[in-house]
């Protein structure tokens, strides 16, 4: 068993997470492992509209990052002295223009938002979806780049014309604190726009973009770290100015890494604000096959999995719009009702589907709501639904990959961690036990630990396992409800949405 020695090994990695609801910034020690102490952490949350809108102001995100910099190097102290690289990971898909200064032309745009639909419902009719799909590893759909990419140049032309380069948010940060970035192949291959067996961006799709070819970044992979602050933030943070930052990696990526899930053995489970299944393997030219995606860990490992849009923000719409103001007692009435029993069937897409079907234009659902349906009910019933979709994410990486179909389910992300309801529901459905893992931060652990590979700085076997707290075994009393109960949603979305998109 691993213990902690009183003085953190060196050298230390300090690690950033930006994501959707925060942005974090952690001390690493020489194992990946954060020291206790060492964070520092600021929320917001995206500007959202009714018609999809789902972006983040740059400027916003870039004082939130510098701020939680400034406070993580004040507090480390002496530490920082022992700082030999900066490790980042985002949220995957996003997208800004710059012009040519660096200076946004756009917002952020994120993978919530929908306003690109009705341009990815248009390229479908042009292109060939399925052959894209294989190429670049990504269904056609409002979340990545060519739908974003489309949208932006027929509702802001003169803006696509005249940006100089898109980027994602982590390049945009590196392009303020560094005045270059890297776009690692992992980042790029969740954009859509990458043909995954070339590494390079696909031609096709570029031309048919109408896109200059120097309005994609340069490509690199995990090691391609860039070194030298510009001179107004080497001055602010001194001890960062010479130390190599490496290239912003996606959080999904980076979490399979940092809880231990890098072989097709180990199954990543995260339920955040929204969800996903990822297994790590060996990059090949295999068929993907319909309603997953297959992105790029580094040159050599793909990332095969699935997202849902859907996670956190089912229970935060439930506590705003039946003011639930204490969910963790909503929840405890919740577990004494029986499995599947309200008579309430739910298709959870709050902010559209993507994984399995891809219906960018999809919303929630509810079916079966009656004078004498709670509060309470409801919260089960979402909670539910939320496991089928993550029912049915199983048993298609399960056959797209026979090794996952027994792989050890490795579970993590705030909402799931937090939910010992939603723990046990998971569980029931998917059939199999949930090996809880009580990393905090298993994206900035997991840019961590690749930062120290490439430094050469991880010894061998000095890498400590993610702690695992417990496991959650399924009930098999439970599995008949669920089945039927799942059976009913699959009736739903085919009577609502008819066949997939993916």
């Amino acid at each position: 068993m691993f213990r902690r020695s009183p003085s953190p090994p060196t050298p230390y990695v300090l690690a950033l997470d930006v994501g959707t609801s925060s942005v974090r910034a952690l001390l690493c020690d020489a194992t990946g492992q954060a020291i206790p102490g060492q964070t520092a952490q600021q929320t917001y949350a995206p500007q959202t509209s009714t018609d999809g809108a789902s972006t983040f102001d740059p400027a916003m995100l870039l004082t939130a990052t510098t701020t939680v910099i400034d406070a993580l190097l004040h507090g480390a102290g002496k530490l920082t002295h022992e700082i030999r690289a900066v490790a980042l990971d985002t949220f995957w898909h996003s997208l800004v223009a710059l012009d040519a200064q660096d200076a946004p032309l756009t917002p952020v745009i994120t993978w919530a938002d929908t306003r690109p639909r009705q341009a990815a419902h248009a390229l479908r009719a042009e292109l060939d979806a399925a052959a894209l799909h294989q190429r670049t590893g990504a269904p056609l759909h409002a979340s990545y780049w060519p739908a974003k990419l489309r949208w932006l140049a027929d509702a802001q032309p003169t803006v696509v014309a005249h940006a100089a380069q898109f980027v994602s948010v982590g390049e945009y940060l590196h392009r303020q604190f560094l005045g270059r970035s890297v776009c690692a192949l992992c980042m790029a291959a969740g954009t859509g726009l990458l043909a995954t067996q070339a590494r390079a961006w696909d031609g096709e799709l570029v031309a048919l973009l109408g896109l200059r070819p120097t309005q994609l970044p340069p490509l690199g992979d995990l090691g391609d770290a860039l070194t030298g602050l510009a001179p107004d933030y080497a001055r602010r943070w001194p001890a960062l100015a010479a130390v190599p930052w490496f290239p912003a990696l996606g959080d999904g990526a980076t979490a399979n890494v940092g809880s231990d899930c890098t072989t097709p053995a180990r199954l990543a489970l995260t339920v955040g604000t929204s969800s996903a299944m990822r297994v790590v393997a060996p990059m090949d030219a295999s068929p993907l096959p319909v309603g997953l995606w297959r992105y790029l860990l580094d040159r050599d490992r793909a990332v095969l999995g699935g997202a849902l849009s859907e996670g956190g923000n089912l229970l935060a719409w439930l506590t705003r719009t039946c003011g639930l103001d204490d969910l963790n007692a909503a929840e405890a009435r919740a577990a004494q009702l029986p499995p599947a029993a309200q008579g309430i069937d739910v298709l959870p897409f709050i902010a559209g589907e993507r994984s399995l079907g891809w219906h960018d234009d999809a919303r929630l659902v509810i079916s079966g709501i009656t004078g004498n349906t709670t509060p309470i009910d409801l919260l089960r019933a979402l909670l539910e639904a939320l496991a089928y979709r993550l029912g049915a994410l199983h048993t298609a990486l399960g056959q797209a990959l026979p090794a996952t179909a027994s792989a050890q389910i490795i579970a993590s992300g705030g909402t799931l961690l937090r939910s010992a309801l939603l723990q046990h529901i998971v569980a029931d459905v998917l059939g199999d036990p949930l090996t809880l893992t009580s990393v905090d931060e298993a994206s900035a652990r997991g840019a961590a630990l690749l930062a120290l590979q490439a430094l050469g700085a991880l010894p061998p076997g000095g890498v400590a396992p993610a702690p695992i707290t417990r496991t959650v075994a399924p009930d098999p009393a439970h599995a008949p409800a669920y089945r039927q109960a799942a059976a009913r949603q699959q009736a739903l979305y085919a009577a609502v949405l008819g066949n997939p998109r993916g």
